[in-house]
């Protein structure tokens, strides 16, 4: 990885709390690499390939779509317009992260924190930042404005190199809670997807009473630990979703049995050939995208999702990222078993109300939105429906912040409404 930062009083270090203004500049060098790499690459010869992505990504559409990274993509016009974004680096607990700040000019806005997941960067949600932080520009209110932050996960873009201490959610979750402490933000709003869910989640419990809101899509994440499901035992939309849960325990994860257990044999591919990062980046996008949209670059726009590829290429973040998942699970593992065995873990022990942690607070009001492609059900998420809010759309999916901005910036304006 090559970036350029502008100069800082205090240098980088690992007990330091400054907070860094920094600019992505990658040298000329490494995106002519690219695109030699590109030019240069080994495609296999597989005639039983099918083109129905029942084996993975289709020949001919992974080297269309390589071909239009090297010959038509704009890296320095994707550059220019992140770059049209203030963004920082700081240090906490010996980890680098890197975020985008946005402050909105009304004075009432609420500070939100934004957490993205895999394979996924702050890239999903820049085309959110101007209607979340100027509503009064975008045909909103005025009223519903935001301060905007967006950090990368430890180990995914310009949050890198993974820290020697690792991944895992609560670690993030106060690492975030810190940077908002940081930012000057003393009470804040959450919204998270797919691991950044869980990362939303877990705010409540290392900044008690600072969290004013959680609001959680891609909350199917977790699904390939659930059971399997009986599809007869639910109505409407919610038997097909339980039907494509069950397809994607049996036949959707091999991605995650492979990052949970051997992140470092396939970090030489990713590491190594654009293409085989392309591929495995695309091939998520196909799958949990909006069904209607046959391809992945119909589901998003096509220079967007290949500024997100081209993150993980320029940060060598494909390797860190499955590290990363490699982490988490084992610390997902071993608090499962804390919980099998009787340990309260962050839940309430024996002696009457206090978890590991100490007192817990009540929980903050909790939002959910569905989009076409996930398997969330209600039922089974909220079975007693206490939660403050749930939505469900007919559009969109796993990446709703790039395929329906319009849906999510007014669902995160409508749930935080009720929590300023």
């Amino acid at each position: 990885m090559t970036t350029n930062t502008e100069p800082s009083a205090t240098p980088p270090n690992t007990t330091s709390s400054a907070v860094r203004p920094f600019r992505v500049d990658i040298p000329q060098a490494e995106v002519d690499d690219l695109q030699a790499r590109l030019a240069a690459a080994r495609w296999p010869s597989t005639p039983i390939a099918a083109d129905d992505w029942s084996r993975g990504v289709p020949p001919a559409y992974l080297r269309e779509l390589a071909d239009y990274w090297r010959d038509g993509f704009d890296w320095r016009a994707q550059e220019e317009a992140l770059n049209a974004f203030p963004q920082y680096t700081t240090d906490i607990d010996g980890q680098t992260i890197h975020f985008l700040h946005v402050r909105s000019a009304e004075p009432d806005a609420l500070p939100l924190i934004l957490t993205h997941g895999w394979p996924s960067s702050p890239v999903e949600f820049t085309r959110l930042i101007g209607p979340l932080t100027d509503p009064r520009a975008h045909g909103g209110d005025p009223a519903d404005a935001f301060h905007v932050v967006i950090p990368s996960l430890p180990g995914y873009g310009f949050s890198t190199p993974l820290s020697a201490a690792g991944f895992n959610l609560f670690g993030v979750a106060q690492a975030w809670a810190e940077l908002m402490t940081r930012l000057g933000y003393e009470r804040f709003a959450t919204h998270g997807t797919d691991v950044g869910s869980g990362v939303a989640g877990m705010l409540p419990m290392v900044a008690p009473g600072r969290v004013v809101g959680i609001h959680l899509t891609g909350t199917a994440a977790a699904a390939p630990f659930d059971p399997a499901l009986d599809p007869e035992a639910f109505e409407g939309l919610d038997r097909d979703r339980a039907a494509r849960h069950n397809v994607f325990r049996e036949d959707g994860i091999g991605y995650l049995a492979i990052q949970s257990t051997r992140p470092q044999t396939l970090a030489y591919g990713l590491h190594d050939s654009p293409v085989a990062q392309l591929a495995w980046i695309v091939e998520k996008f196909h799958e949990w995208t909006d069904p209607a949209k046959p391809r992945p670059d119909e589901a998003v726009d096509r220079d967007q999702l290949l500024t997100n590829v081209s993150l993980y290429w320029f940060t060598g973040s494909g390797a860190s990222t499955a590290h990363a998942t490699y982490d988490g699970m084992r610390a997902w593992r071993e608090f499962a078993a804390q919980q099998a065995a009787g340990d309260a873990g962050w839940g309430t022990d024996e002696s009457g109300g206090e978890s590991a942690w100490g007192a817990m607070p009540p929980a903050p009001p909790t939002g959910v939105a569905v989009f076409a492609a996930d398997t969330t059900i209600r039922g089974l998420l909220d079975p007693t429906g206490t939660m403050a809010h749930w939505s469900e759309f007919e559009r969109g999916g796993h990446f709703p912040g790039m395929e329906v901005p319009d849906l999510l910036t007014e669902d995160l304006r409508t749930f935080f409404r009720t929590v300023r």
